[in-house]
């Protein structure tokens, strides 16, 4: 499911804007299957959406996208498992404060430091926080279901998952079954849809 439905015609704006530079900057299409994901299987699609989520207007597109989305939850803080989630939670945190709104964000690491405080969550929240989980892609959803174990192992109360795109291979229902509210704000057919389109494919 995308997240244009619940977007304001301004915010719709962003989001079209947003898809733009993914097809610019993200999305791989091969007619063979030649890239490798993450799960070690083959595809022939692929997004890397940290062309976009570094880049100086994507941070600003998907602050505002995301803001938008979730700036009614009664949450403290935004984040995610590292590295996909880190410049999204960063962007969100950031226009939240512009909008007046006190949302921090949070990095989980992948494993718990073995020094100092042993911490596997970092940044300004604290147990009893409630937060949103975010991730750039969803394939099998192992990566986002990691992040909400391991902030509920904190103590962080997870109200809310949003994506940058889902795959739609499965990972979102597994995900539904740890939290309900899992929006997605692209998925593979829309932007496969577009970028043939584009390409007059």
């Amino acid at each position: 499911m995308g997240a244009a439905d619940t977007l304001c015609p301004m915010d719709q704006n962003l989001k079209k804007r947003l898809m733009t530079l993914l097809l610019e900057k993200s999305i791989k299409y091969s007619d063979t299957p030649e890239f490798k994901l993450a799960s070690g299987r083959m595809s022939d699609f692929y997004v890397d959406c940290r062309k976009v989520t570094h880049n100086a207007e994507g941070k600003y597109l998907i602050g505002n996208i995301i803001f938008a989305l979730i700036q009614e939850l009664p949450v403290q803080a935004i984040g995610g498992l590292t590295l996909g989630a880190d410049p999204i939670a960063s962007a969100v945190a950031y226009t939240a404060f512009l909008n007046k709104k006190k949302i921090n964000s949070f990095v989980i690491r992948k494993e718990r430091k073995e020094h100092g405080l042993k911490k596997l969550v970092e940044g300004d929240v604290q147990p009893g926080d409630r937060v949103v989980i975010v991730d750039d892609v969803i394939t099998t959803g192992g990566s986002t279901i990691r992040a909400i174990e391991a902030a509920r192992e904190e103590g962080l109360e997870v109200v809310k998952t949003v994506v940058l795109v889902d795959r739609e291979e499965g990972g979102r229902e597994e995900i539904v079954k740890c939290i309900s509210s899992v929006e997605a704000l692209f998925t593979k057919t829309e932007l496969l849809e577009a970028y043939r389109k584009a390409r007059g494919v």
